[in-house]
């Protein structure tokens, strides 16, 4: 049996929509030999050349090094049947509409036509591996890739093993992320994975709230932005509450459940670490590890500087733009 690559130089990117031509133009700008290609020859050429206008328009506003347009439109092309674009590459992202009758489609005409040794990726965002995986010839090579959007600017992917994936797969896409400037997460398969159960766990009792009456979607967007939402581009949830403090969090989570029954009850770990004497930072015993004074403190230092630097950026950036009407449901 044929093993997969154990270093990627080369690409096809399968789709060339706002996902599909977004890792397509960070990769090439990373220096990968990429070439995107859509439904038809004409669709590819026109997904190159509004990409290669838009990573201008990203260089013109700072988004983008200076150069960077050349670099991306002397890495990126396409021009060429879906068939003969990942005859000869060493690793094949698919990132084409989130159905699995178009992925298994797409993905059996990319199994039978890359070489043996190609890593093939699906970028679904929902859709478990093992759903997709028996359109895949050797599905050893196969696992999710899933970036998000927009993925020239959001570093961390999703990976996602099935059954027969082979870890040197994983390893030569991690080594291709690093290198892109993303950081890659293995996960298990399960629908939705991590990123979209919280994403959508997090929107549905959002509007839970506003159809209760309790707030407005104006200001339940508020809300989330500047307290906790402030915080996550820095810590996750665990993190957090390691330093609100775990026996802070099962006092909390005690009210809420008694308020709102099953959906917030206390989850079970959470009360396990608070009864070992695990109450997060302060003493020295969290979700996240072990915490020295010394290192507690470089903590704080950091989590203080981290935000006052992000108060000057969304100062120096002002609001967002908003539609109107934004406080209807």
């Amino acid at each position: 049996m044929t093993s997969p690559v154990q270093s990627i130089s080369t690409v096809t990117v399968v789709g060339a929509g706002y996902m599909g031509g977004g890792i397509a133009q960070s990769l090439a700008l990373a220096g990968y030999t990429v070439e995107i290609v859509d439904v038809d020859v004409e669709a590819s050429r026109r997904g190159l050349e509004r990409l290669l206008g838009e990573a201008q328009d990203f260089e013109d506003q700072g988004l983008y090094p200076a150069g960077s347009t050349e670099t991306i439109r002397a890495n990126l092309t396409a021009g060429r049947t879906l068939e003969d674009a990942v005859a000869d590459v060493d690793f094949i992202e698919e990132a084409v509409f989130e159905s699995p009758e178009v992925k298994k489609d797409v993905l059996g005409r990319i199994s039978a036509s890359a070489r043996d040794d190609a890593i093939i990726g699906t970028n679904t965002s929902t859709i478990p591996v093992h759903v997709l995986a028996p359109a895949v010839t050797r599905p050893e090579r196969f696992f999710t890739v899933h970036y998000s959007n927009p993925a020239p600017f959001i570093p961390g992917v999703e990976l996602v093993s099935g059954e027969e994936t082979a870890p040197e797969a994983v390893a030569a896409v991690k080594e291709l992320l690093e290198r892109s400037g993303k950081e890659g997460a293995e996960v298990a398969d399960k629908p939705g994975m991590v990123l979209n159960r919280l994403q959508y766990a997090l929107l549905k009792e959002a509007v839970n709230v506003v159809e209760e009456g309790v707030a407005t979607p104006e200001a339940v967007d508020t809300i989330v932005r500047t307290t906790f939402g402030f915080r996550l581009g820095f810590f996750g949830p665990f993190a957090i509450a390691d330093q609100a403090g775990l026996d802070v969090y099962a006092k909390c989570f005690k009210i809420v459940e008694d308020a709102y029954g099953e959906r917030m009850a206390t989850p079970t770990m959470l009360t396990d670490h608070v009864e070992a004497g695990r109450h997060g930072v302060k003493n020295g015993k969290g979700w996240t590890g072990d915490f020295d004074e010394e290192t507690a403190a470089e903590l704080v230092a950091y989590r203080n500087k981290a935000y006052a630097k992000m108060g000057d950026l969304l100062r120096e950036l002002g609001p967002a733009p908003r539609g109107t009407g934004s406080d209807q449901v």
